[in-house]
């Protein structure tokens, strides 16, 4: 599998995105590992393949957005899906 590419912001729009429909198993994959607490350094390693140390603001601005947004998909994103 290839590495794809990560904006630096999640989409913040009320509707899923083309953005969205590409990354919808980085946001599954991103709560699993808050449910579990897994450090977001650590996080943002496995699933977006950046250093944190080298840029952590950047690191954690991926991590805080991307982590929203897969919550937002869960709480009301999903309604998308159910649609005929």
């Amino acid at each position: 599998m290839g590495i794809t590419a990560f904006e630096d912001h999640a989409p913040d729009a009320p509707y899923i995105t083309a953005y969205d429909e590409r990354h919808h198993h980085t946001y599954w994959r991103l709560l699993d590992a808050a449910e579990e607490k897994a450090d977001w350094q650590e996080v943002v390693r496995i699933i977006f393949g950046m250093d944190p140390a080298a840029e952590p603001g950047r690191a954690m601005t991926v991590y805080d957005t991307h982590l929203a947004r897969a919550r937002w998909m869960c709480e009301r994103g999903y309604r998308h899906y159910l649609q005929p």
